[in-house]
């Protein structure tokens, strides 16, 4: 996963049950602190639970294995293949970073779950008995939500954050009003990228307060979710000038040019940031709620 971890053991199955997984997890563990110098701490402030259609399987092992040790927590992956025949495959994985100065280690632990079939249809069932007792649920989903549908409305239910990234999502900014803000804290990691250029519009208060157009380079879900942030901030509506671009390349309020941040957050860093937020974010959802409109 992360070239930093000291070693990492690991079980896989097919065509498991939950107590077999439950099992490999508590054997892994032993065997873990066996192996190292001194025992593992095992410091989980959460459970990480990922929804990942095949399509963003390779994106989502790349992020979370740029999370390395700064989220050692229960990380459960799912990864719904509704067309296979119904059952369940499993890898458990228990990863050991190490701690500066010390012989001890921080452990990660990851269970990745094929959901094939029906069992894609009934995820909260599955996951409930893998969750960290007593510590909040954050759920990433990749790609767009199918909000209604059974897996979404079970797994939301169980989770205490709802993250998204609606630069995957093909009707953004639309979609937005069907983020459901009424049933738990909700975050963006396309809000998150236009945090530098939130910081940049700021800097020129009073200049901005009379501010009609923001024209934007850069993607739908970004540009808009800028100015829904902007016009909700002004209590008006803005106009919206988008030209597409795979990242936000430049920003221009009535004209004038807002000078670019030099930092570009790589996808692990991002969701790191999210998974440090435990509360939910009026401006954001003001903001979200203006862009659907």
């Amino acid at each position: 996963m992360s070239a930093t971890h000291v070693h990492a053991e690991e079980w896989s199955g097919e065509d498991v049950a939950l107590d077999d997984v439950e099992r490999a997890l508590g054997r892994l563990r032993e065997e873990s602190a066996h192996e190292t110098e001194g025992p593992d701490l095992r410091t989980s402030v959460m459970t990480h639970l990922a929804w990942v259609p095949a399509e963003w399987h390779e994106a989502a092992m790349e992020t979370l294995a740029g999370l390395g040790e700064r989220h050692p927590s229960r990380g459960i992956l799912l990864f719904p293949d509704p067309a296979a025949a119904d059952g369940i495959d499993a890898k458990v994985s228990i990863l050991a970073f190490p701690l500066s100065a010390q012989r001890r280690h921080i452990a990660a632990e990851v269970v990745e779950l094929r959901l094939r079939g029906d069992r894609a249809k009934a995820p909260a069932s599955i996951v409930t008995p893998l969750l960290v007792s007593g510590l909040p649920v954050f759920l990433r989903w990749r790609g767009r939500p199918a909000f209604g549908e059974p897996a979404v409305e079970q797994l939301l239910d169980l989770c205490d954050r709802f993250i998204v990234d609606s630069r995957e999502w093909p009707d953004a900014p639309q979609a937005y009003a069907e983020l459901p803000f009424d049933r738990t804290a909700c975050s963006d990691i396309a809000w998150r990228r236009t945090e530098p250029w939130r910081l940049a519009l700021a800097a020129l208060w009073p200049g901005i307060a009379d501010a009609r157009e923001l024209r934007v380079t850069g993607p739908a879900a970004e540009a808009s979710l800028l100015a829904g942030w902007l016009g909700s901030r002004l209590e008006r509506d803005l106009e919206l000038a988008q030209e597409p671009a795979d990242r936000i390349e430049a920003v221009a309020v009535d004209g004038e040019t807002v000078e670019a941040p030099t930092e570009i957050p790589s996808a692990s860093d991002l969701l790191s940031a999210e998974l440090d937020e435990f509360g939910r974010s009026p401006v954001y959802e003001a903001s979200a709620q203006a862009a659907a409109r």
